[in-house]
């Protein structure tokens, strides 16, 4: 497997509660990140699959837009708004 942690996508804009801000996130590491670092909450099942698909792509398992997708119902599932 070739792992590449960058594997760019569109960008999405998260608009975070709290100190955060705005956080734009373009690649699959950055989503990874925000996941793991940044969220909100850890238990969500879109949260949990969106951690998944990012390690996936991050293998080259699956393709980068797969985790964007997984991304973004993750944020929605954790009430953060979108700006994409």
């Amino acid at each position: 497997m070739n792992r590449d942690t960058l594997q760019p996508f569109s960008a999405v804009t998260l608009v975070m509660g709290g100190t955060d801000g705005y956080r734009r996130v373009n690649s699959v590491r950055e989503a990874a990140e925000t996941l793991l670092e940044h969220w909100p909450i850890e238990d969500g099942e879109e949260y949990v699959t969106a951690v998944r698909i990012c390690l996936d792509a991050m293998m080259g398992v699956t393709c980068p837009e797969a985790a964007r997708e997984a991304f973004i119902k993750a944020a929605k599932e954790a009430g953060i708004s979108l700006l994409q």
